[in-house]
């Protein structure tokens, strides 16, 4: 990830980070429900490291949020 970049990065954690929340999943849980490691989504919302679209778009049909909804940041 480009550091120019850093912070839509971690606004973009923030916001799947809420929905997640929003719906009532663990990391854990979350993880488990995308066959993912944990680590991974504590990685993403913590913006240390990137994430691929296949990723978003598994994110955003689980939660059903649009996926326009991840990129609505807020400061």
């Amino acid at each position: 990830m480009k550091n120019e970049q850093k912070e839509k990065y971690r606004l973009l954690g923030l916001n799947i980070a809420y929905y997640r929340k929003l719906h009532g999943y663990t990391q854990e849980q979350f993880a488990e429900a995308l066959d993912i490691d944990r680590t991974t989504v504590s990685k993403v919302e913590l913006a240390t490291s990137g994430i691929s679209l296949d990723l978003i778009f598994d994110m955003s049909d689980l939660l059903q949020v649009p996926v326009n909804k991840f990129f609505e940041f807020r400061n």
